[in-house]
């Protein structure tokens, strides 16, 4: 009897064992964007986006556990003006040329019951890789019903300094050192 009982346990041990399994999903380009905020002689605030990006994540719910590795183009800045995104790729400030990818890169999700309330990673700019815990505002997981699969996903935010990357043009200027980035992701269920 108690053998037939630890063969019983060993066995819902085992069923359950499978239920709790990370799942991989891919980052929808077309429902992710990438943002970034700086102001301007304190007077307005200068905003561009990256038109181009792509990724992954291994996400478990019921662990509470995650992976996400996030690549952005820098050449893909865009501002809306030709111009001020030229100057944005160049060697004087995201030296597109020398340093084409931006990259966050994460093994820690921060959950609030059963909800993503952060992503900790590091996240490498310019060459230079730091600490970045980028806070979920929103994070939801649902079943889509044009792509018949579960979409994860959340608007998420951080501030940086961006002279932690070497960035630091307009510094002597007067322009502000903090950036503030947020990311719009929604990832597929592969």
């Amino acid at each position: 009897m108690r053998k037939s009982l630890s063969l019983l346990a060993a066995a819902a041990v085992l069923s359950t064992a499978g239920i709790a399994q990370a799942a991989d999903y891919a980052i929808d380009p077309t429902h992710t964007f990438a943002t970034f905020e700086i102001g301007h002689f304190g007077t307005t605030t200068n905003r561009a986006r990256f038109d181009k990006k792509e990724g992954k994540v291994s996400f478990d719910k019921a662990a509470k556990t995650g992976k996400v590795d996030i690549s952005i183009d820098i050449a893909s800045v865009n501002s809306g003006t030709a111009m001020f995104d030229k100057h944005l790729a160049s060697a004087e400030i995201l030296n597109a040329e020398k340093f084409p990818k931006a990259q966050f890169v994460s093994s820690k999700f921060v959950f609030t019951g059963d909800k993503v309330s952060a992503v900790e990673g590091n996240l490498t700019i310019a060459g230079k890789t730091q600490p970045v815990t980028l806070k979920a505002t929103q994070f939801n997981c649902y079943d889509s019903p044009m792509l018949k699969r579960e979409v994860c996903g959340g608007d998420f935010e951080a501030t940086i300094d961006r002279t932690a990357f070497g960035v630091n043009y307009g510094i002597d200027w007067g322009f502000p050192k903090n950036v503030r980035l947020v990311l719009q992701v929604e990832a597929v269920k592969q």
